[in-house]
């Protein structure tokens, strides 16, 4: 049977980024084949502020937390793009034709998130997730409620079920044209193949398999703990919170303009409770394996059909070497707690040589 692991990833440009509980690690690959891995501590807020971690409260807080991360190692892992692109960077990383292998670096202690990490400062980082979140509300809810304003003003529709299906459906179709027409950009497409090779290394391990190339290889692309899947959980939630919401009279004037802002306010208030009962549903699909919660979870595991793709080889040796940085993947095989078990990154550092093949984590 399944068992739920606790780690989670993402896809970064040339590499994969693998958490497990205080520890994250990003595996990238350099123009001259070598593998690097860098390995990093974080602390949750949680930790200071317990009340923070309640159900349907943690969703937003680790949300959050998991942009801030996923910046960082966007920034960093884009390093790796550059040298990539640089001719001068590759030859001069080679000799002879050959690839220089060097010797993996000395396990250093996890650097903490007070440490200055992939050249940004906090302010840096704050105004790059508001920016984003500015962009994705505005993209996935404000432009949602206009259109289904001009909608009901077309048709006449005004009850409370029919706009807020209209605005679900609207929402839904923006997100589904987004992801597809970024996935036309090659750089993005190789994003998602990484994104692939995060969730074979997981569930490799989480049906109880050693964590090889050839393993992974047969498992499955998707994972029902996916941030893809949380997106959906959001838009189809959403539907059901805003029609409850929608039954009630919030403004009765004439003005089309204060109508839309009040109703985009309502759902930017109501957004945190949205995006914690989505949290939850997706923590329970991770560590479930009820047939009906696997059904419930059959539509976002679809909708990763647009965010992931078959990788290579090259890219799941990325992943397996993110997975035990951070992960004892042949302890939680024998029966530990995926929760307990860390990875020891000794693999940070490892050449194309030392990990090519369906041995490499052995």
């Amino acid at each position: 049977m399944r068992r739920n692991s606790g780690i989670g990833g993402q896809a970064v440009l040339e590499g994969v980024m693998m958490r497990n509980k205080n520890l994250y690690a990003v595996s990238c690959r350099r123009s001259d084949g070598e593998i690097v891995t860098d390995v990093k501590e974080t602390h949750s807020i949680t930790e200071k502020l317990p009340f923070l971690g309640w159900p349907f409260i943690r969703g937003t807080v680790n949300l959050i937390e998991s942009m801030v991360i996923g910046i960082k190692t966007l920034t960093y892992s884009a390093d790796f793009i550059e040298d990539t692109e640089d001719p001068a960077k590759a030859a001069a990383s080679k000799k002879g034709g050959e690839p220089v292998t060097e010797k993996p670096a000395k396990k250093q202690k996890p650097e903490t998130e007070a440490e200055k990490s992939e050249g940004m400062t906090p302010g840096m980082i704050f105004g790059t997730i508001a920016l984003s979140l500015l962009l994705t509300i505005g993209l996935f809810f404000f432009l949602p409620v206009l259109v289904t304003e001009g909608v009901t003003a077309l048709t006449g529709w005004d009850s409370a079920l029919a706009t807020s299906i209209i605005e679900g459906i609207v929402r839904i179709a923006i997100f589904v044209g987004y992801v597809s027409v970024i996935s036309l950009m090659p750089d993005i497409k190789r994003v998602y193949c990484y994104h692939g090779a995060e969730h074979k290394s997981i569930n490799c391990v989480e049906n109880g398999l050693p964590l090889t190339v050839e393993n992974a290889r047969r498992s499955s692309k998707e994972h029902k703990r996916c941030g893809t899947s949380f997106l959906l959980f959001v838009m189809v939630i959403s539907i059901l919170v805003f029609s409850i919401v929608n039954c009630f009279t919030l403004y009765d004037g004439d003005s089309v303009i204060v109508k839309v802002l009040v109703r985009f306010g309502v759902r930017l208030l109501l957004l945190p409770l949205v995006a914690g009962i989505s949290y939850e549903f997706l923590k329970l699909a991770g560590r479930s394996n009820n047939k009906l919660v696997d059904i419930l979870s059959r539509p976002g595991m679809w909708m990763q059909a647009l965010t992931t793709k078959e990788p290579d080889d090259s890219m799941l040796e990325c992943a397996i070497a993110s997975v035990e940085a951070v992960f004892d993947w042949k302890a939680f095989i024998n029966g530990e707690n995926g929760n307990d078990v860390s990875g020891s990154a000794e693999n940070s550092g490892q050449s194309t040589e030392k990990c090519a093949g369906s041995e490499c984590g052995i």
